[in-house]
């Protein structure tokens, strides 16, 4: 488990907006000699998402190159659950879909509706690189798949039709220049 203390001293690590060239990049495993520099990033990236505010954060989104991502859907009136995934993969899906407005803080004030299996089974290691394999269904299901999409260099605006992905990143890129 995260320190909440831990999490809420921590500086929060920037997120990066597309179009950077990191977030189109697959990662590469953590391996046992990463763990040090994740007890680092991972209060950091906690420290991130909960400002701005979110429910998910992946590796790349700070930078990172590394396949490990960061949730936690509770709501605000719930106790925090936050969950870190190390080198998580999908072993299985429902064939049932579930469509859900999603966004994402690497291209801020951008949603769409998008489709994706209901039910996953995950399987990852802990920071202690312990195994684990979980079922989950519903926002849980949907925030799991969306970050590990971007562990393969996959937006949710991938997801879309040509026509849709475009106006979002037009709009997206409009709107980062007009705040610069």
């Amino acid at each position: 488990m995260i320190d909440q203390d831990v999490i809420a001293t921590a500086t929060p690590m920037p997120i990066l907006v597309a179009p950077q060239a990191i977030l189109r990049q697959k990662t590469r495993l953590v391996r046992p000699e990463d763990t040090a520099g994740l007890r680092e990033a991972i209060p950091r990236m906690f420290a991130a998402m909960y400002k701005a505010p979110g429910i998910g954060l992946a590796a790349p989104q700070v930078g990172l190159g590394l396949r490990f991502a960061i949730v936690d859907v509770a709501d605000k009136d719930e106790a925090r659950n936050p969950m870190v995934l190390i080198n998580p993969d999908i072993i299985a899906e429902t064939e049932t879909m579930s469509i859900r407005e999603e966004g994402c803080l690497s291209l801020p004030n951008q949603y769409a509706e998008v489709a994706r299996p209901e039910s996953v089974r995950v399987r990852y290691q802990d920071l202690e690189g312990k195994r684990h394999e979980i079922e989950v269904d519903g926002l849980l299901a949907t925030c799991i798949q969306h970050e590990i999409d971007h562990l393969e260099g996959i937006l949710f605006v991938d997801h879309l039709s040509a026509l849709k992905r475009n106006m979002i990143m037009r709009r997206l890129a409009k709107e980062q220049r007009l705040k610069h």
